[in-house]
Formats: C-alpha cells, structure tokens, sequence
C-alpha cells in the first residue's frame, strides 16, 4: 500500500481526494439508497414510534387514573378504619358501664342476700334461744320438784301445782338476774 501511495504522489495526485467520476457515483448511489429508506423505512419508523409514544402516554394517563383510584381508596378505608375504631371504642365504653352497672346490681343483690341470711340467722337463734329456753324451764323445772319433794319428803306430782311452783322459781331468777345487769 506504502508504494501505491509513493506512486500517486509522483503523478501529482492526492491520494486522499478520490478521483471525481467515483465521487459523483457514490453521492448518487447515497441519495439513491437514503431516498429509498426515507420513502419505504421512515413512516414504519415514524408509525411504530407514534405507536410506542401513545402506548407509554396512555400508560401514564392509567398509572395515574389508578393512583387516584388507589388514593380515592385508601382514602375510604382510612374513614372505615377510623370509624370502626370510633364504634370499638364505643362498644368497649358501653361494655363497662354494662359491666359496672352488673358489678353494681350484684353487690346489691349479694348485700340483699347477706341480709336476708343475717336475718334469718337472727331469726334461727332466737327461735333456737327460746327452744333452749322452754327446754331448759322443763328441766330446770323438773329438777326442782323432783329436788323440793325429796327436801319435803312428799311427791309434787299435781302438774298444776308443779308448773306454778317451777313458773314463780324461774320468775324469780330472772328478776334477779335482769336486776344485776
């Protein structure tokens, strides 16, 4: 290559300018073959990107028509969720009052029962005093006459006699006994 250079410059001519037939056939097999990919190639090129553009364009319109959906929602269950939590916090405040007004009506209802049991048990002792009482006359009673007719010598069998005589004995203790308290 090094002698095809030595040589076209002894002939006077540049070898980096190429000869002008050649030039003139190359720019017009350009604009031939540039003419031709503009005519045929370009609207395809042009259509597919029309198409691409309107495609991404229509993408984005979407995305965004379904971020203001989405925010639309999320906007919705954000008031559910506070309203549902505004009627838990309700149904927990009325479920203590329940239960405090329930608390309350079984104190008073257990207060009512531990009366009516401290009553009855009241009533149970005196009536069981009274028993002892009457039982313990009879044999207090007993036990006088049968001490008294051993001191006589004589039976105090007359039940008349004997109930009056055991009634002034008991009525007699009682007096003293209710004169020292």
């Amino acid at each position: 290559m090094s002698q095809l250079l030595i040589t076209a410059a002894e002939n006077g001519e540049n070898p980096l300018v190429p000869p002008i037939p050649e030039l003139v056939i190359g720019l017009l097999a350009f604009v031939i073959v540039f003419g031709f990919l503009a005519w045929k190639l370009l609207p395809n090129i042009n259509k597919v990107l029309e198409q691409r553009r309107e495609a991404i364009e229509g993408g984005i319109e979407k995305a965004e028509a379904a971020q203001t959906e989405a925010q639309s929602v999320l906007e919705q269950y954000k008031a559910q969720l506070a309203e549902a939590r505004h009627e838990a916090a309700r149904l927990r405040q009325e479920a203590q009052e329940q239960g405090a007004t329930l608390i309350a009506e079984m104190r008073a209802e257990g207060q009512r029962q531990r009366e009516e049991i401290v009553a009855a048990g009241h009533a149970q002792i005196d009536a069981d005093r009274k028993a002892a009482s009457s039982a313990l006359r009879q044999d207090v009673g007993k036990l006088a006459t049968d001490l008294a007719g051993k001191l006589v010598g004589e039976s105090l069998e007359d039940h008349a006699r004997q109930s009056r005589v055991i009634d002034r004995f008991l009525d007699e203790l009682e007096e003293k006994a209710e004169a020292t308290r």
